[in-house]
């Protein structure tokens, strides 16, 4: 049995959140023998060729780095099997073929954003707030062929408190997950962690799929708690969004009050001054940050001094 610091690992990332877990295990010690990440893509006004979140890392760490357009493609199959990898970790990588994440002897685990069976799928972090969740955590399981349901190897519960939105719970969970992926290796490494079938029987499993641009627009027919957990669950990216004054308005931020209201739902009221609030089934929904179309972000009393609607 090799120690934690002998164990060849690949570890596998593309975003931010990928790079606090690859850097966890670099800290601890962990033998990284290669990082594979998604190839450069153009971006920017320049459209130039830019790398990775875990690429720009993995360099700056002067670790391998491999960049495969397609994860079957034999000359990178074969690369990856010459590295005689121990065990292989995901962290928000894209769907892998068998023949990669059933390759090292110790199999490949993934961190997911969630306490599964919970938030299985491709946005757990906002179907979490979404529906209103006050706790969330991250998990570490060993791969298998349906997504996101292998044998559990270790959970961190995590709160998600009133105000958080998407990108606090995201950095929450991004740091909780470094802890627990070095822990993982740690206890895989010293043989002490028993694998844990999930409990995919229950009826009050919720999934997490991907969010698509038509998920975004506000329902304001559902209670002003629900509209305001939708908001914070897609703040600040991708960002729910309403009709405002014939345009489309971005919300970022906002609040709500319960209370008599016989509006109907979806209207807006202001003083153009202090306010602005949508209608809701039950209350209102007061805006605190907002991006008009054709305007920049902005707190609701900045925009409220230009706004005519």
């Amino acid at each position: 049995m090799k120690t934690f610091e002998q164990l060849r690992i690949v570890f596998f990332g593309t975003p931010d959140f990928a790079v606090a877990s690859l850097n966890a295990l670099i800290e601890a010690g962990a033998n990284v023998v290669a990082v594979v990440t998604a190839p450069d893509k153009p971006a920017g006004r320049g459209m130039q060729l830019q790398s990775s979140a875990v690429k720009q890392y993995a360099d700056s760490k002067d670790l391998r780095v491999l960049q495969p357009l397609k994860m079957k493609d034999p000359a990178f199959v074969e690369e990856l099997r010459s590295l005689n990898a121990d065990l292989q970790v995901v962290v928000a990588f894209r769907m892998m073929p068998e023949v990669v994440w059933n390759m090292p002897p110790m199999g490949t685990i993934n961190v997911h954003g969630s306490l599964l069976p919970q938030y299985r799928g491709a946005a757990p972090i906002n179907w979490a707030i979404i529906n209103g969740e006050t706790e969330t955590g991250v998990t570490t399981f060993k791969l298998k062929h349906e997504i996101d349901t292998g044998d559990i190897l270790l959970q961190q519960k995590v709160p998600v408190l009133p105000n958080d939105n998407a990108e606090a719970m995201h950095d929450k969970l991004m740091q909780a997950g470094a802890q627990l992926l070095v822990k993982t290796v740690k206890g895989l490494a010293l043989g002490i962690l028993n694998e844990v079938p999930q409990d995919l029987t229950s009826k009050d499993i919720k999934n997490a799929p991907k969010i698509f641009k038509e998920t975004l627009q506000i329902d304001w027919t559902k209670r002003a708690e629900e509209v305001n957990n939708f908001i914070r669950g897609m703040s600040p990216y991708p960002t729910a969004y309403t009709t405002l004054a014939g345009k489309m308005a971005k919300i970022y931020r906002a609040h709500y009050q319960p209370e008599i209201n016989e509006a109907e739902a979806g209207t807006y009221d202001t003083d153009h001054n202090t306010y602005l609030r949508f209608a809701a089934a039950d209350g209102w929904v007061y805006i605190d940050e907002v991006q008009q179309e054709g305007k920049k972000r902005m707190d609701i009393l900045a925009f409220l001094r230009g706004f005519r609607g």
